[in-house]
């Protein structure tokens, strides 16, 4: 394996499970950042970035703005250098973060894991602003994530797919899988695709995403791991019980 000399993280699930922290997840974070750079990547959509760094200092991950890359963030960027205005199917903390972008005739449908925003009268607005010419814009689409009380809940993804059959549509996916996120991340460490390790929980986002990207894989067995991920042909660097095992192998 080429020496690797940074990592990115995912978030929820690999660092903590919903309110709780992965136990000594903060000491091995501490003790892989004398070595490594590195950055911190969530397709979260519910909170706003700010909200997610609160969290995590609080948890003692001492995690700096540079460090954070977020789905929400990105999708935000990417709207402003397209001079874009959105209408926005997302939590209202999410969509807070879009604030002085939004038009009732957008160039873009922004969609995340609206939780409880998730109904008819949302989603046929939505519909309609794509009927009506709007790009659809995945801020992230996955399937499912491991919810506070350890069972798997429904993300955005299947809402996402529900307005791509409707409107006759592809969203534009920001968060990971996509490639761009990935090499985002990996460029502000000043260093190449194949040098930088993603370590993540999430088979489809987080390994074969980041592979697809050219990056090294480690997968956790914590948050929204199933065994019949390992049964899928996609086949990670490393795979460790938690994020804590990283600490005697990469130091």
């Amino acid at each position: 394996m080429h020496k690797i000399k940074g990592l990115l993280f995912d978030i929820g699930g690999v660092l903590y499970v919903g309110d709780n922290m992965i136990p000594g997840a903060n000491d091995a974070i501490a003790s892989l950042k004398t070595i490594y750079p590195m950055r911190f990547l969530t397709n979260t959509t519910r909170r706003t970035p700010l909200v997610m760094m609160d969290k995590l200092n609080a948890m003692g991950f001492s995690v700096k703005s540079e460090e954070l890359f977020t789905a929400l963030d990105a999708t935000k960027n990417y709207v402003i250098s397209q001079n874009g205005r959105v209408s926005t199917l997302l939590t209202d903390e999410a969509a807070s973060w879009f604030k002085g972008l939004e038009s009732d005739t957008p160039d873009f449908v922004v969609v995340g894991d609206a939780h409880l925003n998730f109904n008819y009268e949302r989603l046929n607005v939505a519909f309609r602003h794509l009927q009506e010419g709007a790009v659809l814009i995945a801020a992230a689409k996955n399937r499912y994530f491991q919810d506070e009380d350890s069972r798997l809940s429904m993300d955005a993804g299947g809402f996402i797919a529900g307005l791509e059959f409707a409107a006759d549509v592809e969203a534009k996916i920001i968060g990971k899988p996509s490639k761009d996120f990935f090499h985002l991340a990996v460029a502000s460490m000043g260093l190449d695709p194949e040098e930088v390790m993603m370590v993540g929980d999430d088979i489809i986002s987080d390994i074969k995403g980041a592979q697809d990207a050219g990056l090294k894989t480690g997968l956790v067995k914590t948050g929204k791991f199933q065994s019949s991920d390992l049964d899928k042909g996609i086949i990670p660097d490393l795979c460790v019980d938690d994020v804590t095992e990283l600490s005697s192998l990469l130091l």
